[in-house]
């Protein structure tokens, strides 16, 4: 059986929605493995609690919005 397991921020319930029902279908085609036979997890991680070039994220994503408010 198929296990996908995705960490991410908090997502939304409709994105959660749309992220496993996409992932099992593009899935099960890449694969040829049924739909039913596919498992997929989303683990939440606050931003604080993911890093990235030695920062948190919501340290890395108000930089990137405040290099977008200049642009």
């Amino acid at each position: 059986m198929p296990y996908i397991t995705v960490e991410s921020g908090n997502l939304s319930d409709e994105q959660k929605e749309l992220l496993i029902k996409r992932l099992t279908e593009v899935s099960s085609e890449i694969m040829n493995v049924p739909r039913e036979f596919f498992a997929v997890t989303i683990k939440e991680l606050p931003d604080k609690n993911f890093g990235i070039g030695g920062r948190t994220i919501d340290v890395v994503k108000a930089e990137y919005m405040r290099s977008m408010e200049s642009k």
